[in-house]
């Protein structure tokens, strides 16, 4: 049982680039998951009885290359391709695994990046195959962080991989002026998990970490293998920064503790400390402008913050003006209206949050009016703030951030009496 725990947590680690390398081997990313799963049993039979070999992802490599040779031969593909794909090989030994050149792996998860996020795909089909495939997450993992079924999941992501193939995507680092669109999408990708992770949408908990730690893993693996692009740094400091606070973000029982009540000597000033070198990177890059480098520097004003008094919400509230600036959105503009009522009182945040109720697509997001109670709440106009709070609190699915809504309603209505 500790061998077949020992695999799966190698697994975890090596998968994706294995898929990687097989994918272009075969130009089938739906096949190459295939052959990587067959090394993977191979590996559950044979490891338990011969013992670990003394470079296991090596091994592993060397299986499913094995496979995905075999599988060619069978199928008698002996032209070109075929024969400069051979020529790429050199004969093995079982004691000699064949890893391919660490720039090699780069490029090709780089690839399986691109392909697994790419357009084509719908955002919850995209979603899902890089989970399974560069998170090492399983169908059940997939669904039970998603509070959806095993088999909507599989449907998912055995669609997403038919429809590239049907489309014939291509295993290839977009250029020129297909790179930037292209890019946004996986880390759009990438954002969207963090943030399903952090702020978990319905379900019984708070914050998602597993899901967390995934999304990070992967942008940490995009800032290695594309170094040049300011944005996937700026996203990873963003991620850094958030995850820093995931022991200070619930209490015992799990129920929520917002930012300004936090505990920062629970924060983890390691992933800080990673942030803000991130942080750093995309300065040194000219790349200060994005919206992912411009939330990370709104991240790092608390991270840098000792005491939750020390905020410098003023910074903040024109960092949330300059991200209006390159990426406008009504969300964008409540958070803006949370930093200015911070910086020069909740009375400004008001009157900027009394216009957002007319904007059509905050009508079901519960944060408006959680924002909206809070500031009532600060000018002592009790009865409104309670109001807000119980419509914030019957707009949210989550169960935990329900309940301190509906407290903090409560709250409000002892608090006026």
């Amino acid at each position: 049982m500790d061998t077949h725990r020992t695999i799966d947590a190698i697994w975890r680690i090596e998968s994706s680039r294995i898929i990687a390398h097989l994918t272009r081997m075969v130009r089938d990313i739906g096949l190459a998951e295939d052959l990587a799963q067959d090394a993977l049993v191979t590996a559950l039979e044979r490891w338990p009885e011969t013992g670990m070999p003394e470079n296991p992802g090596g091994w592993l490599m060397t299986v499913a290359k094995r496979k995905a040779l075999d599988m060619l031969r069978r199928n008698k593909l002996r032209d070109r391709k075929y024969e400069l794909i051979g020529r790429e090989q050199e004969p093995w030994a079982d004691s000699e695994p064949d890893v391919p050149e660490p720039g090699e792996v780069g490029d090709d998860l780089l690839r399986l990046i691109f392909m697994t996020c790419h357009p084509v795909l719908s955002p919850e089909a995209r979603v899902a195959l890089t989970l399974r495939l560069l998170g090492g997450l399983t169908t059940a993992e997939i669904a039970h962080a998603y509070l959806t079924s095993e088999a909507t999941v599989a449907q998912r992501i055995v669609r997403a991989k038919r429809t590239l193939s049907a489309t014939r995507v291509a295993f290839e680092i977009p250029q020129g002026p297909e790179l930037k669109p292209r890019l946004s999408s996986v880390l759009e990708v990438i954002y969207l998990m963090f943030n399903e992770g952090y702020a978990a949408t319905s379900g019984s908990q708070w914050i998602r970490p597993l899901l967390c730690q995934q999304a990070l893993r992967i942008g940490r693996i995009l800032a290695e293998i594309a170094p040049a692009e300011p944005e996937v740094h700026g996203l990873v400091a963003l991620m850094e920064f958030q995850a820093s606070r995931f022991k200070a973000r619930v209490d015992q029982r799990g129920e929520p503790v917002l930012l300004m009540d936090q505990n920062r000597g629970l924060w983890d000033y390691l992933l800080i400390r990673r942030g803000f070198a991130a942080l750093e990177r995309v300065e040194q890059l000219g790349g200060m402008t994005g919206p992912y480098a411009i939330q990370a520097a709104i991240s790092a004003c608390h991270a840098g913050a000792p005491k939750a008094e020390d905020t410098d919400w003023i910074r903040i509230s024109a960092l949330y003006e300059a991200l209006a600036q390159v990426s406008p959105s009504p969300i964008v503009e409540l958070n803006r209206a949370v930093a200015l009522s911070m910086a020069f009182g909740p009375e400004i945040g008001l009157e900027i949050v009394d216009i957002l109720q007319a904007e059509p697509s905050l009508k079901g997001y519960h944060l408006l009016p959680s924002v909206r109670g809070d500031l009532l709440f600060k000018l002592g106009r009790l009865d409104e703030a309670c109001q807000e709070f119980k419509r914030a609190a019957s707009l949210t699915d989550n169960q935990r951030e329900k309940q301190l809504l509906l407290s903090r309603a409560a709250e409000s209505a002892s608090s006026g009496v």
